[in-house]
């Protein structure tokens, strides 16, 4: 490629149509148009495939686009009569039915061109798929209010902490539990403690810690109504594929209040890094299995199993919690005391 003639202005390698035929491809968006005087309708072929339909399908027209809106969001857009009228064209989020009958949720953005006279002449708009942004949205709306919910009912929280302590930051619980703004407890976390029970609760969540194994305690918080209550914390370390431990995911249960909430997954999985082998030989023993047993329940090698028991430091925690979820299955339950030692009992 010869290069251009000096003075000639750079030019972009791709153009803004390119950009938007390369989206359309992968489906995220779509346009149409629709010009007033000859009564033109046309559709990208990305909004054919956004539709759910095979190009040329049907006839475009803003009629048939509007069809394919969910009955309860077309009133959210404008009619075809009041777009003609030039009507302003908001922003909306609407679901579209497919043929297929799948739904997806589309954020709509359309304009009116007039003449320069003020006629309006024209209109155009694109759609955009934001199916998986608005579930997501849902989900976490949904986690929201039942997180809020277990906190009001039983004053038990989960919440998550950075092994790095400049890093940490107060869970709205917490905050909301104690008082404390998030700039008192960035200063000194320890602040949520009563303060006769903070320098001992201080020092032992510090060498527990260090020790980067699961544990529990108990803590005296301080309540932003005046008092104090006692709670129970259960500690369990999340570790990256290097095996560094990442963050410290965290139950608390008030002990003298409410009644306290089942351990969430996250909370279950950490604990379940300091059961060690002669835990699941205690369990297999309970059940009466050999280590031949646990294999076939589990999926696992004999080998694998073999190495469990020994503590082999080369298995995953993959491979541990696959072999105490068979244990779990068969009635076994694994419970970390007080004393931070793992009890086995059979059910």
């Amino acid at each position: 490629m010869s290069p251009p003639p000096p003075g000639a202005p750079d030019r972009p390698a791709f153009s803004s149509r390119d950009f938007l035929r390369l989206l359309e491809i992968r489906g995220l968006t779509g346009s149409w148009g629709w010009t007033f005087a000859t009564d033109e309708h046309v559709w990208s072929p990305g909004l054919y495939r956004l539709l759910g339909l095979d190009l040329g399908a049907i006839r475009p027209s803003y009629a048939n686009l509007l069809a394919m809106v969910h009955p309860e969001d077309r009133f959210d857009l404008a009619t075809a009569a009041q777009v003609i009228q030039g009507g302003t064209q908001h922003d909306r989020t609407v679901r579209v039915i497919r043929p297929d009958g799948s739904l997806r949720i589309l954020s709509v953005r359309g304009e009116v061109y007039h003449d320069l006279d003020g006629r309006p002449r024209a209109a155009a708009g694109t759609l955009l798929d934001v199916t998986d942004r608005e579930r997501l949205a849902a989900v976490q709306a949904e986690e929201r209010r039942r997180r809020r919910a277990l906190f009001e009912q039983t004053q038990s929280w989960t919440h998550s902490m950075a092994d790095d302590a400049t890093q940490r930051v107060g869970s709205q619980e917490v905050l909301a539990l104690t008082g404390l703004t998030q700039e008192e407890f960035r200063e000194d976390c320890c602040r949520v403690i009563a303060a006769g029970d903070r320098p001992r609760a201080r020092e032992q969540v510090r060498t527990l810690l260090q020790a980067g194994r699961p544990f529990v305690m108990g803590k005296v918080l301080r309540l932003a109504q005046g008092g104090e209550a006692r709670f129970h914390f259960a500690y369990a370390p999340l570790r990256d594929e290097t095996d560094a431990i990442r963050t410290w995911a965290i139950m608390v249960s008030r002990l003298d209040g409410p009644m306290a909430a089942p351990l969430d997954e996250p909370i279950r999985e950490g604990l379940e890094s300091g059961i060690g082998g002669r835990h699941l030989c205690a369990a297999r023993g309970l059940l009466g299995w050999s280590m031949q047993d646990l294999a076939a329940r589990s999926g696992l090698s004999l080998s694998s199993i073999r190495r469990l028991e020994d503590d082999g430091e080369a298995l995953t925690s993959r491979t541990r919690r696959t072999a105490v979820a068979a244990l779990r299955e068969a009635g076994i339950v694994f419970l970390l005391t007080d004393g931070n030692a793992v009890a086995v009992y059979r059910k």
